[in-house]
């Protein structure tokens, strides 16, 4: 599973594999809820679960209170063309289960990391030459 937490006030996000131990502690959360960092690998910061998806790509939705995938009717555009229509989609319920593959998460609080260590900087990759055109 992966957890992806971000900053709202840097902007900066970041992703991390856990294991499944640490997995089978978030088990039963729900969106909305306050984790400790602590299960995760992130000692002394305070996480909101935000979101997520399952394994096949349904993303996790709120106003549903179980872990099983369920078919919504949605309004597919508030304006436009396709104003006022309704689709049927499929999505997972706002509840973490072992299908779980990614969950979303803001940084409430910090621990004992400094945001440059949680926040790690990428090596952009070098741009190839172009090759000129004859």
């Amino acid at each position: 599973m992966k957890i992806v937490y971000s900053d709202t006030k840097t902007g900066k996000s970041a992703q991390m594999e856990i294991t499944a131990e640490q997995a089978a502690l978030l088990v039963n959360y729900k969106i909305n809820d306050t984790i400790d960092g602590t299960m995760v690998g992130l000692n002394g910061a305070k996480l909101k679960i935000t979101g997520g998806s399952d394994a096949s790509g349904f993303p996790l939705t709120k106003g549903i209170q179980s872990a099983n995938k369920t078919k919504v009717l949605r309004m597919i555009a508030v304006s436009g063309k396709k104003k006022g229509q309704f689709r049927r989609t499929t999505v997972r319920g706002g509840i973490v289960s072992t299908d779980t593959a990614q969950i979303n998460a803001v940084i409430l609080e910090y621990g004992d990391k400094p945001a440059s260590e949680l926040f790690p900087e990428k090596a952009k990759a070098e741009a190839a030459p172009a090759e000129e055109k004859k």
